[in-house]
């Protein structure tokens, strides 16, 4: 609170302490439920996809988990019209009870071995209740706490609702660490990683009951007061060009914040134990110890919005990112695998095959099938980490794989009985897994040869990004729109950039990697998101941290 009551050079009240506190804490514990299932894709991969392949088991994972940011703005549109209509307390007090009750039902949901398809389609339905809830959690609390806050210190005040993300993150990931350390890798891989979704119950309960003990926004109470509410937010917002023009404006902006808040604090969790093997317990300590050190920053950035403008911060760190992504994930594979890396230089991979039988490998509806030779060989070289330089092949060839000076055949699926497909799989994973570790590539990273302390600080580079185009964020929301129709208007971009934009960059960048067969292949996506960010937001939007937030 220090840095906020400097920035305007007086004490924060008592009233204005609960407001930060009560819904910072309360979409704190939102963000846990809605997070758990993104630490846990891996196991809930297996838990609920186990009947396709490990790769498009992990895919399908993903995008389970990317359901509940697709579904965000459809939530933001109808909790944020309720928002403007009856009030901001009561309506982001029923989100958080429809997130809570989702998140305990995931830890009781049987698993695909016990119930088959049922399992991953109710999964997907609580994911998506999930998704609608957290649709109008945000735009309520980050509303709420910008229309108590005095003036000068809204980007301060505001601030404060943007670490609850990360620290929401941070909470799951602990509790995550807790439980399997508590019980053990086994037990937590058959039954305990439905703890932390379990307990969530009780979050939910503290939650509720710190919500209703508050009162109503003073900027929403005077507009009602004086009959000034809006009787039709959604056209008010959407149907009327200036203000569209403002809602699109500001979903350029949050699209590239999304990209840099998902590739800091999601993205390169992914890397690290996906790509570079790293074992889940090593790479979450490292993360949430990034998340706690980087976490002051929030607060840090916005105070400093309130001073030199919004703008100069959230374009600086999205630029920031996009120019040096490329070589901060370069040094995490060099500090956390440097077998891998050195594999990739001593032993280049070479794949062979016809292009026409070489598919994109992203299958969001389960219905294509990947049997061809060129398939085969480039899922298996993903899974392995494994980077791969693509050549032409005559029309008609099988693919072919070479390691270093050796050269392996693959199998084409096609028409093969089960029987037949398994036992060819099983005699060219064989070889190629035999060829790929006699030539240097590690099964997983040697945790005596990880440099901790040089992956902890491009961890905390790359969450300090993120506290840059996220902590002055809300206050710019809220600012660019007017109090009758604030909720719907700033809700709607804010969950589209961060549900779409930013909530597709896991399952965008690995399908990308397995298509270029480059480890860093998917930075391009953040990257480009980014750049444009820059660009668009330095000529088109306009500084907001001195507009009248009570504006009619």
């Amino acid at each position: 609170m220090a840095t906020a009551q400097q920035a305007a050079g007086r004490r924060i009240s008592a009233e204005e302490r609960k407001v930060i506190f009560a819904s910072s804490l309360g979409t704190v514990f939102e963000w846990y439920d809605f997070y758990l299932y993104g630490s846990l894709a891996g196991i809930i991969a297996k838990q609920f996809f186990s009947g396709v392949d490990p790769t498009t088991g992990f895919i399908f994972a993903l995008l389970a988990f990317a359901a509940g940011f697709i579904v965000r703005p459809f939530g933001a549109l109808v909790f944020g019209r309720l928002g403007d209509m009856i009030g901001r307390k009561y309506t982001f007090l029923v989100t958080i009870v429809i997130m809570g009750i989702s998140t305990f039902a995931v830890g009781l949901l049987p698993n695909y071995t016990s119930i088959g398809l049922a399992a991953p389609l109710v999964l997907l339905t609580l994911r998506i209740l999930q998704g609608l809830a957290l649709g109008g959690e945000y735009g309520g609390a980050a509303t709420y706490v910008a229309e108590h806050a005095p003036n000068k210190q809204r980007g301060a005040f505001t601030a404060w609702i943007q670490t609850t993300a990360t620290l929401g993150l941070f909470l799951s990931l602990m509790v995550i660490l807790g439980t399997r350390t508590a019980i053990g890798e086994e037990a937590f891989a058959e039954w305990g990683w439905r703890v932390p979704f379990l307990i969530s119950v009780a979050l939910l309960a503290v939650s509720v009951w710190i919500r209703l003990s508050m009162n109503e926004s003073p900027a929403f109470v005077k507009m009602k007061s004086e009959g000034r509410t809006s009787k039709a937010p959604l056209s008010e917002s959407f149907a009327r060009w200036p203000n569209l023009r403002v809602v699109l404006l500001a979903l350029v902006l949050v699209a590239g914040q999304a990209v840099v808040w998902y590739t800091g604090q999601f993205y390169s969790l992914f890397f690290m134990t996906q790509t570079l093997k790293v074992d889940l317990s090593t790479a979450n300590i490292l993360v949430a110890a990034s998340l706690l050190l980087a976490t002051p920053f929030f607060i840090f950035f916005g105070s400093l919005s309130d001073r030199i403008g919004r703008l100069p911060i959230i374009l600086g760190g999205c630029f920031l990112a996009a120019v040096t992504y490329f070589p901060i994930f370069g040094w995490l594979t060099h500090y956390a695998n440097p077998a891998l890396e050195a594999a990739q230089i001593n032993a280049p991979v070479i794949v062979s095959a016809d292009p026409a039988t070489c598919q994109f490998q992203f299958n969001p509806t389960g219905t294509k099938t990947f049997t061809s030779s060129c398939d085969i060989v480039k899922a298996k070289l993903s899974a392995a980490s494994v980077n791969y330089t693509n050549l032409s092949a005559d029309p008609g060839a099988l693919a072919t794989v070479t390691i270093g000076d050796k050269t392996l055949t693959a199998y084409d699926a096609s028409g093969l009985s089960k029987e037949e497909a398994a036992a060819r799989d099983k005699e060219f994973s064989a070889a190629l897994a035999a060829e790929i570790k006699a030539h240097g590539y590690p099964a997983k990273a040697d945790p005596e040869r990880i440099n901790h302390v040089m992956v902890l600080l491009l961890l905390f580079v790359l969450v300090l990004y993120v506290t840059m185009v996220y902590g002055p964020m809300a206050a710019t929301l809220v600012e660019l729109f007017p109090t009758r129709i604030r909720y719907t208007s700033m809700s709607l971009p804010y969950h589209i950039g961060n549900g779409w934009f930013g909530g597709l960059l896991p399952t965008t960048a690995f399908a990308l990697v397995a298509y270029k067969g480059d480890i860093y292949y998917g930075l391009w996506y953040p990257i480009a998101i980014a750049m444009f960010t820059v660009i668009v937001g330095g000529l088109f939007v306009r500084e907001s941290k001195d507009n009248d937030i009570y504006a009619s």
